[in-house]
């Protein structure tokens, strides 16, 4: 036989168990109150009750016995008292139940049906397993004085945004994904404070900020703070993301408009669909304005965002979206060199010095096998700008294209390599540009489009890069152009090397001649001596400005076998001062 005896000095709150009643092993009993505070004394073992020594109300002492067992054969099965039949856990799980896509199973199988994942989905492809902490994920929409509670629970779940942290293969890293079939996207009260708390988070810890964007701006109807705010614009979310200083990636499908779409906008890079359409303006707005109605198919659709450089990367659905996050979130991290053709190299450059070639295909020889993910190709044609490895290590990489205007760098090229080297200086990333330029485009029309302003910007973002950077000449290295290629001049670059196809000068050969010789070549009245004289003058400036000379007069630092060019610029880098993440601020063009 054993006693039960009190551990304290209490009150008998209650007694669960009477003379020769069967006990389990953990059922509560006596309960015992202290302080307004009940205790449960559990049987130890399975038992039969003997004695009860004690009454509801009874005053216990330390030591005072409550009840006498003997040992029994009691089946486990006998106990009732468990989690699931708690009122609180109950209720949790049915809250939490609420969150998940399958108790909204109309709604995501319309998600599905248009080819396009649910917010959680998406979150859940983005982070590594069991990695994603959730913040504000049971706020609804501030209309509870006009709704019943249930039901903004059930169909305004975290009011139209998922927040949280987590790891993309390792590295820590915050995401914002706002969810479309709460009230079409829109931005309430709670989805604001929720992405400042994020915001917040993501700055103290220097986390790279995710943001799947999709549906409108403001929501009128948020009736819970109506009394307390006029227009809202005093609305913090926009500014304090523009502020964010770590890397800041948006994806968007579907409609993205107003708000939505202004925080797209500031985002480093932009990532979108094929179906998606971007705007600063929806349907309603438009109408509102009185500028017709219109439907929202019309408004920014992909290959007008790319054409103008609004969308960075096109992807053809969200699936492609968060891979191609994850390799831009994976660039600092260390990777295994893969094998290069690096032989091809030599043939890239046709030996006749005026016929024209694809820069892609130095691009894929020089960088590891499939590293190389370009951006806004469809933006900017003479310009080519993009992420890849060189034996293992992520560099930018930025191109002229011979394709286009002769290589050529007009407004949109120049804005674009601009920008793509803020981007590079931000996010800690070397930088590898490939020259092979005549110059700046001139011309009466040209200068139509602010050319002065626009071709600057290579040199401003020149001169505030601070990460380490390698320029090679492939060809044409001529005029300010040139420079802008290299940051801003020839002796900026740690490294600034030639092929030996390489050559440079102040301006164009034919048009240095056609300027400096002009009284020269009109006192020759035969065509056939006169354009021997100007081949002749050209052969002569080439001479003078190809690779081999120009690097004898220390134009530049190095002439380089081709096929060595993913070895020199790797011990380069390897030699330079660790990148670091530099200013936070990129331009949007």
């Amino acid at each position: 036989m054993t006693t039960l005896t009190a551990d304290g000095a209490a009150i008998i709150a209650e007694l669960h168990a009477a003379p020769g009643d069967l006990v389990a092993e953990g059922v509560p009993l006596v309960t015992t109150e202290l302080m307004k505070m009940r205790h449960d004394i559990r049987a130890p073992f399975g038992a039969r009750v003997l004695t009860v020594h004690v009454a509801p109300g009874d005053e216990v002492h330390p030591g005072s016995p409550l009840m006498t067992l003997e040992p029994a054969e009691v089946a486990q099965a006998a106990q009732s008292a468990g989690a699931d039949t708690r009122p609180d856990m109950a209720e949790f799980r049915a809250r939490m139940a609420l969150l998940d896509d399958a108790a909204r199973p109309e709604a995501i199988a319309k998600r599905h049906a248009q080819g396009r994942r649910s917010a959680r989905e998406n979150i859940a492809d983005l982070f590594d397993p069991n990695s994603f902490t959730e913040y504000g994920a049971l706020a609804v929409a501030a209309q509870r004085g006009t709704r019943p509670l249930d039901d903004l629970q059930a169909r305004t779940q975290g009011d139209g945004i998922i927040c949280g942290t987590g790891t993309v293969a390792g590295r820590p890293v915050a995401a914002m994904a706002v969810d479309y079939t709460v009230l079409a996207g829109t931005q309430g009260f709670n989805h604001h404070r929720k992405m400042d708390r994020l915001i917040e988070v993501a700055d103290r810890d220097g986390l790279p900020i995710v943001l799947f964007a999709e549906g409108g701006g403001g929501r009128p109807n948020d009736t819970d703070v109506a009394d307390v705010m006029a227009a809202w614009l005093n609305v913090t979310s926009f500014r304090h993301f523009a502020a964010h200083k770590g890397p800041k990636i948006g994806i968007v499908t579907g409609y993205c408009f107003a708000g939505n779409a202004a925080l797209f906008g500031v985002c480093d890079l932009r990532i979108a669909t094929t179906d998606s359409n971007i705007g600063m303006s929806g349907p309603a707005m438009i109408e509102g304005g009185g500028l017709g109605r219109v439907a929202p198919t019309e408004i920014g659709p992909s290959d007008v965002q790319t054409a103008n450089g609004v969308i960075d990367l096109l992807v053809q659905d969200e699936a492609e979206a968060v891979a191609a996050t994850k390799a831009m979130l994976g660039l600092h991290s260390p990777a295994d060199a893969a094998d290069t053709a690096t032989d091809a190299l030599r043939d890239v450059v046709p030996a006749d010095r005026t016929r024209a070639y694809d820069m892609r295909d130095a691009i894929y020889a020089l960088a590891d096998i499939g590293s190389f993910i370009e951006l806004r190709r469809d933006f900017g044609a003479g310009m080519i700008t993009g992420f890849a490895r060189i034996r293992g290590r992520a560099v930018g990489l930025m191109a002229n294209n011979p394709l286009h205007l002769g290589g050529a760098i007009d407004a949109q090229a120049a804005d674009k390599g601009a920008r793509f080297m803020q981007l590079c200086d931000a996010w800690g990333l070397p930088m590898v540009t490939l020259c092979d330029t005549p110059g700046f485009m001139v011309g009466p029309e040209v200068e139509k489009t602010g050319q002065v302003a626009h071709v600057s910007r290579l040199f401003l973002a020149g001169a505030h890069f601070g990460q380490p950077l390698v320029t090679v000449i492939l060809r044409k290295a001529y005029g300010l152009g040139a420079m802008g290629m290299a940051g801003g001049g020839f002796d900026r670059p740690d490294l600034c090397c030639a092929w030996p196809s390489g050559e440079v000068g102040a301006m164009g050969l034919e048009g240095a001649v056609r300027l400096g010789y002009r009284d020269q070549l009109a006192a020759i009245t035969d065509p056939a001596r006169q354009e021997a004289e100007f081949r002749r003058l050209v052969d002569q400036l080439y001479e003078r400005g190809k690779a081999l000379n120009a690097a004898s007069l220390l134009e530049f630092d190095a002439v380089i076998d081709p096929a060595d060019t993913p070895e020199t610029i790797d011990r380069v880098l390897r030699a330079a001062r660790p990148p670091r993440p530099g200013p936070s601020y990129v331009d949007a063009w």
